[in-house]
């Protein structure tokens, strides 16, 4: 795997962070966890009422900059809309993924040129060449 130190660091510093929760998603099943910035005047959670309240999202909580825009498998993640994108790419580094208005037809020659380039594409999403499906 590519660039193992880069995310390893992303990944010690994730450990440092607290786990950024949902206000009130602790009391009501209807609200998800995932993080929302609570924005009332009052809001408990924003002017850091009480102990024991979570902490909100801040800049200082960012992972490092060497380690942004990097995929799970360590390559970096590149938006292709067509073959000549993928010509400014470099296979050893870069990851593709296809972007979502692309048709079948065109999607199909990205994947091919990216495979014979030994791209790693994220995303697919297409039969072989050969089927029509």
């Amino acid at each position: 795997m590519i660039n193992k130190d880069k995310l390893a660091k992303r990944q010690d510093a994730k450990e440092h962070n607290p786990d950024f929760v949902r206000p009130e998603s602790w009391r009501y099943v209807r609200l998800q966890t995932g993080w929302r910035k609570p924005k009332g005047i009052d809001h408990h959670q924003r002017k850091q009422w009480g102990r024991g309240r979570p902490g909100l999202v801040k800049v200082g909580f960012g992972g490092p900059r060497d380690s942004r825009g990097l995929h799970p498998s360590g390559f970096t993640d590149n938006l292709v809309y067509n073959t000549a994108d993928i010509e400014k790419l470099d296979p050893k580094t870069d990851g593709i993924r296809i972007g979502h208005g692309v048709g079948t037809k065109k999607r199909r020659e990205i994947a091919a040129q990216a495979a014979e380039s030994k791209f790693k594409i994220f995303n697919a999403r297409v039969s072989p060449v050969g089927s029509k499906s």
